[in-house]
């Protein structure tokens, strides 16, 4: 990085996109920020617009910011071509238009949005391709994946690592009787409300899978999962010749960032020398359970069903989870649920974007009334 490099941040005020904010300051003569995107907490997208100066700003609400533009949509970042890098922090769908905007525009992506490769992996994945645009994961799996490959033709297998979730140790029935506040208490990771039930049920690492899937083209054969509760080491990956390599750091989102953000550079950083073999002491790796995380088994299925089937996956879990969230259905509602959105869901197998949002739209209304029929107690009016 001989010049500061153009960075937008889509998702600004969310757990990955203040997370972003932070290593730029860090980072002050290597980044110039063109635009900041935020959702409804415009408030902090304030602060952050008077804090870094971006030229552009953009949020779900009216905002107003003294000497910045006020953008009208996500497209008139993603088009910009003034950007080196975009960095799409936000969660939920929303993220994938934007993603797939930027490829057409050439611009390189750092990529902490799940959904834009479980809805449409094949499609994205194929149009960075075309359009030589590099996608850096943000997610501290792939992160460490991307970081341990050198030589992708002689690798054998890809190995995932879970913590395990603040359910772990507990019985199937403590589980199943978890509260929300019990759900959201990650014993390593700060993370979003969403993405951290995600983690109590595993489906985080199911969606991670599929990730892993678009991103390094695998097959799901050679996609393994591990359960390491210190959440150390990040991922590694085996060679054809027996040798795994490991990426190993520090439980900190902070360093998968700087790390997609700054790539292939590095520099110190917030986390840099602060890591101890000698204060971490053991290392600890187990198979995981299956019969009481079956969402990742599902994950798995989904994925090799290709097509739209992932979208469906990912549709009927978040709704279930945003209902879980709300007090309408238990937590092992939300396997229940999405099951039986994958088993009655008609598979498109090649899908354009609009036949995925259509997915999309579909599976999340399908899933609302069937909660509010069947599951949610306190419901009045399903229509």
């Amino acid at each position: 990085m001989n010049k500061r490099r153009k960075i937008s941040i889509i998702g600004s005020t969310g757990s990955i996109g203040t997370q972003a904010l932070e290593v730029i300051d860090k980072l002050r003569d290597k980044f110039e920020i063109i635009a900041l995107a935020g959702g409804n907490n415009v408030d902090l997208l304030k602060e952050q617009a008077l804090k870094f100066n971006p030229k552009y700003v953009y949020a779900a609400k009216p905002i107003e910011v003294g000497g910045v533009k006020v953008l009208e949509s996500l497209d008139d970042i993603a088009e910009n071509k003034e950007n080196d890098i975009i960095l799409v922090a936000c969660s939920g769908k929303v993220g994938l238009k934007p993603t797939l905007k930027a490829i057409e525009n050439g611009i390189d992506i750092a990529l902490a949005n799940k959904e834009t490769l479980v809805m449409a992996g094949d499609i994205v994945m194929k149009k960075a391709k075309e359009n030589r645009v590099n996608i850096i994961p943000v997610d501290s799996e792939h992160c460490a994946i991307h970081q341990c490959i050198k030589d992708i033709s002689q690798v054998e297998k890809l190995i995932i690592t879970a913590s395990g979730g603040p359910f772990l140790h507990k019985s199937q029935e403590e589980m199943k009787n978890a509260t929300v506040e019990q759900t959201l208490k990650h014993p390593r990771w700060n993370m979003g409300r969403k993405i951290t039930v995600d983690s109590a049920t595993l489906m985080n690492k199911g969606l991670e899978i599929i990730e892993a899937h678009h991103l390094f083209g695998f097959d799901y054969d050679v996609i393994e999962v591990v359960i390491h509760p210190q959440s150390v080491v990040h991922s590694a990956i085996e060679y054809v010749d027996g040798s795994v390599i490991a990426q190993i750091g520090l439980p900190s989102m902070h360093i998968p960032i700087q790390y997609a953000i700054t790539y292939p550079d590095r520099f110190e950083g917030i986390k840099s020398k602060s890591f101890s073999f000698a204060d971490i002491a053991r290392l600890d790796f187990e198979e995981p359970d299956f019969d009481k995380f079956p969402t990742v088994k599902l994950a798995y299925r989904a994925g090799k069903m290709g097509g739209t089937a992932t979208a469906c996956l990912n549709a009927a879990n978040e709704e279930s989870v945003f209902a879980f969230l709300d007090g309408k259905i238990k937590l092992f509602q939300i396997y229940e649920i999405t099951k039986l959105m994958l088993d009655e869901h008609e598979l498109i197998k090649n899908p354009t974007i609009d036949e995925i949002f259509e997915v999309d739209k579909q599976v999340r209304e399908k899933v609302k009334k069937l909660i509010c029929k069947k599951y949610d107690v306190n419901a009045v009016n399903c229509l």
